[in-house]
């Protein structure tokens, strides 16, 4: 019982220290994109090049890029923000199947902790852009909706970029958990949906001039 105490008191100053250096090393990352999606792409498939010219595009505009840091979209859309003016930030995580990071990042940051990485994706992105993904991804996606449903955190951007690739699951909103009562209406209107880098930009600027705020110009 002693070694258990012990290590869950040391298991608290791990947390604490992890949120320290997150939240010293972003607080002042200004206007940032979250780019998710999946691992398993590889350089040159259809997806994984998209988010490359995402990356660029937003970096460029003058966004700084935030992904999950590992291979696939991660590494698509950290290459891209590499290649443009703004920062390309991977926030990665310690798991048992050991994640890589890509080469592509100016930050890098390490976590532990699911939750904390979490944190400092939604304090520090003024929007999501979710590729075509896995659990993880959709982990993330599902995340952001209930936060924005529930307004722990404002009006925030949430694009689904492809719409083929995720028109099964708004189906499924639709046809199944909107006829039970159990997602409304307006809860769909939470999602954006994207299939080209300018789309997402466009998103983007028209949630910027509600907001009255100004949206730097793409190119």
């Amino acid at each position: 019982m002693e070694d258990l105490k012990h290590s869950e008191t040391w298991r608290v100053f791990r947390i604490q220290s992890e949120l320290v250096e997150g939240f010293e090393t972003l607080h002042d990352i200004g206007d940032a994109v979250a780019i998710f999606g999946s691992s398993r792409m590889l350089p040159g498939s259809y997806y994984y090049e998209r988010a490359v010219e995402l990356g660029k595009l937003l970096s460029d505009a003058g966004f700084n890029v935030i992904t999950g840091g590992g291979p696939g979209i991660m590494e698509g859309a950290n290459k891209g923000a590499k290649l443009g003016k703004g920062k390309s930030i991977g926030l990665n995580i310690e798991i048992p199947l050991e994640q890589t990071p890509n080469k592509y990042q100016d930050i890098s940051l390490f976590f532990r902790y699911f939750f904390i990485r979490k944190l400092m994706f939604v304090k520090y992105s003024s929007a999501f852009v979710i590729f075509p993904g896995g659990f993880g991804t959709m982990d993330e996606m599902f995340e952001a909706l209930t936060l924005s449903q529930t307004k722990r955190i404002g009006d925030f951007p949430i694009i689904l970029f492809g719409r083929d690739y995720w028109k099964g699951i708004l189906d499924w909103f639709t046809t199944t958990l909107i006829p039970r009562g159990t997602l409304s209406v307006e809860d769909i209107h939470l999602l954006s949906f994207a299939d080209s880098p300018e789309e997402v930009y466009e998103i983007l600027k028209e949630y910027q001039k509600k907001h009255s705020n100004a949206m730097p110009e793409c190119g």
